[in-house]
């Protein structure tokens, strides 16, 4: 009774102003017919996904400004929008923890409607993961090489906490974001699926992992290697303990 009252109502919403203009009567039909649903999950995981597609877009829309911005060294526009980026990067990962509600019997019912389709398919993934590559020939450009610095002079020799070194991090941080959705995602298909098995595509799903070690900026990752070696060689790497050192033996009676 429940479920055919308000289907209809979802199905045939009342479209006023506020759902003309965010086209509400498109919008909700993106999904399935509810009557054609393999089970009551599979409107999550489209749903799920479907979101996910549109935070990627405006996140892609977003680090384009980004790249405009940092053209013109306008820095604290990029630094504004790049926490932008970074807070869809967290609400992404937040929200796949909704697909961890299934069972993996009932994933492996819808999996079935998804043909060989993959998440590696994915119109904005596709697109995010090409746009470090200009995001660090610009940056690297504007922001070291027009300056005569360097990544070292930056993060130690000559460290301000200037805008070069701020945006460094903001790309770090995007950075390390991207590798958490990654694995995220590889920790989401061993609750479902299993990580010994195969993709859809016939592929070892274990393979995923080689893109999840994947790093868009290692020359910001290697730097702080290199500091810390460096570092090394002036204090040592064993140092002495600092614990106060006990007195052995016992005292006489």
């Amino acid at each position: 009774m429940y479920r055919q009252k308000y289907s209809s109502l979802l199905e045939n919403p009342e479209i006023l102003d506020y759902g003309a203009y965010l086209q509400c009567d498109t919008l909700l039909q993106c999904q399935k017919p509810l009557d054609k649903l393999c089970n009551s999950d599979e409107l999550q995981f489209q749903i799920v996904h479907q979101v996910e597609e549109l935070w990627m877009k405006l996140m892609i829309f977003t680090l384009i400004d980004v790249l405009e911005y940092m053209q013109t060294e306008q820095s604290h526009r990029v630094i504004s929008l790049m926490k932008r980026v970074h807070m869809l990067q967290k609400m992404m990962s937040e929200q796949m923890d909704l697909l961890e509600t299934m069972s993996p019997k009932e994933y492996q019912q819808i999996r079935l409607q998804l043909g060989n389709g993959s998440g590696q398919e994915s119109p904005g993934f596709r697109i995010l993961v090409k746009i470090p590559a200009d995001l660090w020939t610009v940056f690297n450009k504007h922001y070291i090489q027009d300056r005569n610095t360097t990544i070292e002079a930056i993060y130690d020799s000559q460290y301000q906490h200037d805008d070069s070194y701020v945006i460094a991090e903001s790309l770090v941080e995007f950075d390390e974001l991207l590798q958490k959705f990654r694995w995220q995602h590889l920790f989401l298909i061993q609750r479902t699926i299993g990580m010994e098995s195969h993709s859809l595509k016939g592929r070892p799903v274990d393979l995923l992992k080689s893109g999840a070690r994947n790093q868009f900026f290692p020359e910001l990752w290697q730097i702080r290697n290199q500091m810390t070696d460096a570092w090394g060689q002036s204090y040592g790497k064993v140092r002495d303990s600092i614990v106060p050192k006990q007195a052995t033996g016992t005292q006489a009676g």
